[in-house]
């Protein structure tokens, strides 16, 4: 008998079997959020997918569990609830899901100055756009400390980087809080191998310009403006994979010679750029 070759009572020891990367998408339900669940799932990750609506959740979820063999959760939350995130975490633990990667996705846009709009409306939207985002990062990251692995996707906007408009004025402020809290967030975890990325894309198509009202507004924009959910989180996905992965990802040429002439201009310049500009594609009171 070779040394190789092992007795009649011994037992082959089975290889501890890699524990499955679960990741958590807000807003999945289409645009961008779908897209990150296609790709992720491309990947081979489990996938908990939470939006409003249940039904557009569960086809998508059919459809990625069929096609790459993948565990999906379903969770319909609005995140303008306030105890939504709880509600969410609560859901989650009672399946014993582990969230390894958070995809902040979940967003809108209010049409409209400050003042023009209810406030119960501002409340619900930075509830979303902000708190939930904020509260998400606070539950998920001691998880991620603890293992020492985690990823967390806030998907900003270009609007975060360029001065605000009239209109929609809480939509550029949010976005750059966003960013803020990515390089904070960054920094305070780098140590524990957790990579924080600010993802700012610009004009994508999605269903964003529907909700808001303002597809024929933006329509006038000249194609090369505008890129495809699935280029921006293949950029999004391949920045996360470097070892030494960048805060600020801003996909496309354009919107990073945008983001750059916005930084290198004096603000009163950029200020009035925007405010020429912005006319013709937002919707005024």
């Amino acid at each position: 008998m070779n040394s190789s070759s092992m007795s009649s009572n011994q037992t082959a020891v089975k290889p501890a079997s890699t524990p499955a990367k679960t990741a958590l998408i807000t807003g999945a339900s289409a645009g961008i959020g779908a897209e990150f669940a296609r790709q992720l799932a491309a990947r081979g990750y489990d996938l908990v997918l939470t939006a409003r609506r249940l039904d557009r959740l569960q086809q998508l979820a059919d459809d990625l569990h069929a096609k790459h063999g993948i565990k999906t959760s379903c969770i319909a939350a609005d995140l303008a609830d306030p105890g939504a995130v709880g509600q969410l975490m609560a859901s989650m633990a009672a399946k014993q899901l582990q969230i390894d990667t958070l995809i902040n996705n979940a967003g809108y846009g209010v049409p409209g100055e400050l003042t023009s709009v209810d406030w119960d409306s501002h409340r619900k939207f930075m509830q979303v756009l902000v708190m939930a985002v904020i509260e998400l990062c606070y539950q998920l990251l001691p998880g991620m400390q603890q293992r020492g692995h985690g990823r967390i996707v806030n998907v900003a906007s270009l609007a975060g980087l360029v001065p605000g408009t009239a209109s929609h004025t809480l939509y550029s402020a949010s976005k750059a809080f966003l960013i803020k809290l990515s390089d904070s967030l960054a920094l305070e975890n780098e140590a524990a191998g957790i990579k924080v990325q600010a993802l700012c894309p610009g004009f994508t198509y999605s269903e964003f310009h529907d909700v808001t009202g303002s597809r024929e507004l933006v329509s006038r924009m000249p194609g090369y403006m505008w890129m495809q959910a699935e280029d921006v989180v293949r950029i999004s996905l391949r920045a996360l994979d470097q070892a030494d992965a960048p805060v600020l990802v801003v996909p496309g040429r354009v919107n990073r010679m945008l983001a750059r002439i916005a930084a290198w201009l004096p603000h009163r310049r950029a200020l009035n750029l925007v405010r020429k500009r912005s006319r013709k594609y937002r919707q005024q009171d």
